[in-house]
């Protein structure tokens, strides 16, 4: 499990209700810096604050995709150092680049100051300013990531150099290419000379939807949630485990040749930002359906080890910055499995936990309308097990301040408010102002959105989980369409149906859309659980959203099916593209 965010709690003075938020304790790091005492993470809004508490703050580890800070060394030079401005220079920055080079009369070595000549014809300078693959720049000035792009809903998932480099230079039979300005300016280094129609952005998206098969680039940083992003050769850009070394569309503009050390410094900071794709700023966050490891899913569990269910994906699911999990039962160390067919009173072994720890769950949403199958004691000796262990919960509570009270996060600069609630019976699953259980929304629906307003202002992602009615189609039904997108509209930017047992359609939001970027899942389907009765039921999703400097960048749809009524596996291709075709084509008219 990761520790690399802050926890928070905040109390939300304006309603009594939230009055009595608590702080959730959780086990520090080792040689983790001690908590600050009186900061606040997030700014204070007007007029109403929300009163923050800081629980853990601990430095993201140093992200891999970030421009190293260079250690200056001075090469031994003597005579002048001649330098040009390559043909591969973007055209937006060679104005300045020149300016540079032509206000400085000598550069320094470790031989003392020597001249710098700035040559018009680059071929015979010494030292050359262009760009480059970024695995083969020396030390590079900036750089710049790219992204091919399709329509969201496409099935198709990667594409390779070759083709890329086809489409680029218009190949007879290749894909129509659609190129941004500024990728039509960095990548003829690595892809050649252009001879695709270079499209501004805002005009991408339809001119990829009028022609189908057709692909985009765009840089890294102006990658929308209504696209879908390609893997290039099987090379993730959205990843958090990202090489830029490794990736064709990365390229570095960077000084190469005799005297390039010296030249540098003149240089350094000129393109701004020094690149558009800065790792220490990336968040990815796995979003998960219904886990309830109780019936034959626990007998598995006893049968075959804890981590049974996880051994498969665990490897992706715990690559994840924030993983999350939907409990919808509750942990009872005196849980027998009782995989008797049709039994609704559900709970699993606290034991089961290794399976929630082996892919790397980092926060519980409890809005799951079991949450009290085994009682209101059940209910509270579940809720005091997550406490003890320090385990980040939130949607459930000894009391419905506790249960509809947000979980505040910080991961990699990007801060996070989790929202859960139950729209659904039975009632005896609802906290009380005394009893524990979930947040019901239709008893708390004007306060959870006023909630989600105050907390758009505050935090960058309000991302809210709603437990719905229970259907076993991927249509969603009509109060789940209105209750979600009024969610949305209030300013949550994630909104996931925690209810299905069934993947439901999807709904992304794009920058120029109100509120910016956002997705709706109207459902997920199970994770962890033994519905093994149809098809559809065995079918999963899991939502990554990528977050990148303050916004949702992009939801990638990972798909799995049920095996051995326990174990979640990955889907073929074929498997993905039915599970895919879908729920695209149950999306909800906008």
């Amino acid at each position: 499990m990761r520790w690399s965010a802050s926890l928070l709690c905040l109390g939300l003075v304006s309603f009594a209700l939230l009055a009595a938020c608590r702080p959730i304790e959780r086990p520090a790091p080792p040689n983790a810096p001690a908590p600050p005492i009186g900061t606040s993470v997030f700014p204070t809004p007007t007029p109403r604050p929300l009163l923050l508490q800081p629980i853990v703050v601990q430095p993201p580890t140093p992200a891999v995709g970030t421009l190293p800070v260079p250690t200056p060394t001075l090469e031994v030079i003597t005579g002048p150092v001649t330098v040009g401005i390559g043909a591969s220079a973007p055209d937006t920055w060679v104005p300045a680049l020149l300016a540079a080079l032509s206000q400085a009369t000598d550069v320094q070595s470790a031989a003392g100051p020597q001249p710098l000549r700035l040559l018009d014809q680059p071929q015979g300078a010494a030292s050359t300013v262009l760009v480059v693959p970024a695995a083969q720049a020396t030390d590079a000035l900036a750089t710049r990531v790219f992204a091919v792009v399709v329509p969201f809903s496409t099935i198709r998932d990667d594409v390779t150099l070759a083709e890329l480099t086809a489409a680029w230079q218009a190949a007879e039979g290749a894909a129509p290419l659609f190129v941004a300005a500024e990728a039509a300016e960095w990548l003829p280094a690595v892809l050649g000379n252009l001879s695709a129609e270079i499209v501004a952005e805002t005009d991408l998206l339809a001119r990829l939807q009028s022609s189908p098969g057709a692909l985009a680039i765009v840089p890294f940083d102006r990658i929308d949630p209504l696209f879908k992003v390609l893997t290039v050769d099987g090379t993730n850009v959205l990843s958090n485990r990202f090489d830029e070394r490794a990736y064709a569309l990365a390229v570095a503009l960077s000084v190469e040749g005799q005297g390039a050390s010296a030249v540098r410094p003149l240089l350094r900071g000129i393109v701004q930002p020094a690149t558009n794709r800065n790792g220490s700023r990336l968040t990815q966050l796995i979003m998960t359906g219904v886990t309830a490891m109780s019936r034959v899913t626990a007998l598995r569990m006893d049968q075959k080890g804890f981590t049974y269910p996880a051994q498969v994906i665990s490897d992706v699911f715990a690559a994840a910055d924030i993983t999350h999990i939907s409990n919808e039962v509750p942990f009872l160390d005196d849980c027998v499995a009782n995989p008797t067919e049709n039994n609704l009173i559900l709970c699993s072994d606290t034991a089961y936990w290794a399976t929630l720890e082996a892919i790397g769950t980092d926060i519980v949403g409890l809005s799951g309308n079991h949450v009290n199958d085994f009682g209101r004691d059940g209910a509270r000796r579940s809720l005091s097990w997550y406490r003890d262990k320090g385990i980040p919960i939130y949607g459930s509570g000894f009391n419905v301040a506790e249960a509809c009270a947000p979980l505040l996060w910080e991961d990699h600069g990007n801060t996070f408010a989790f929202v859960a609630a139950l729209a659904f019976g039975p009632p005896g699953a609802w906290a009380s102002a005394d009893l524990p259980g979930a947040c019901y929304y239709y008893e708390n629906q004007d306060l959870l959105l006023d909630l989600v307003r105050q907390l758009s202002g505050m935090v960058d992602v309000v991302a809210v989980e709603l437990q719905h009615t229970e259907t076993y189609e991927s249509y969603p039904i009509a109060s789940q369409i209105i209750e979600f997108r009024a969610l949305r509209e209030a300013g949550a930017d994630i909104v996931t149906g925690v209810q299905s047992h069934v993947p439901q359609a999807q709904e992304p939001y794009g920058a120029a859309d109100p509120g910016g970027s956002g997705m709706i899942s109207y459902g997920l389907g199970n994770l962890f659980f033994d519905q093994m009765w149809s098809w559809e039921t065995r079918t999963e999703l899991a939502t990554r959203h990528t977050l990148y400097e303050g916004r949702l960048l992009n939801t990638e749809l990972l798909t799995m099916v049920l095996e051995d009524f326990a174990q979640p596996r990955w889907a073929t291709a074929e498997e993905r593209a039915d599970i895919l075709n879908r729920i695209f084509r149950a999306a909800p008219a906008r």
